[in-house]
C-alpha cells in the first residue's frame, strides 16, 4: 500500500507543478487554491508512504515522478522542447525511481 501513496503523491506533485504556472506568482484564486490543495495532498501521500518505506526511496521516487512527469506534460502540452537527450534523461531518471522500487 506504501507504493500507492507515493505514486499518488508523485501524480499529485505533477499535477501542483502544471498548476503553479498558471498562478501567475499566486495573483489568481482559483488555480492558487488548486495548487495549495493538490501540494497538501501530496504531502500527506508522501507521508504515509514514509511510515513503511525509508524516507530516501520515498524522497527520491517523489521527486522522480514529479520531474519527470512535469517535463513530459511541458513537452506534450506546452511547447517545451522534445530532444532527444531530453527524453534520455527522462528515460535515466524512470529507470532510477525503477531502480529503487526493485530494490525496496
Amino acid at each position: 500500500m506504501a507504493w500507492t501513496w507515493l505514486g499518488v503523491a508523485g501524480a499529485l506533485e505533477v499535477v501542483w507543478a502544471v498548476l503553479l504556472k498558471h498562478t501567475d506568482g499566486f495573483s489568481r484564486l482559483g488555480p492558487s487554491l488548486a495548487t495549495v490543495a493538490a501540494m497538501a495532498v501530496s504531502f500527506y501521500c508522501m507521508s504515509r508512504a514514509l511510515q513503511t518505506l525509508p524516507i530516501g526511496t520515498v524522497y527520491a521516487v517523489w521527486t522522480g515522478i514529479g520531474a519527470a512527469g512535469a517535463a513530459v506534460w511541458g513537452m506534450a502540452l506546452e511547447g517545451d522542447p522534445a530532444t532527444a537527450a531530453r527524453i534520455f534523461c527522462l528515460a535515466l531518471i524512470l529507470a532510477g525511481v525503477a531502480g529503487l522500487k526493485l530494490a525496496s
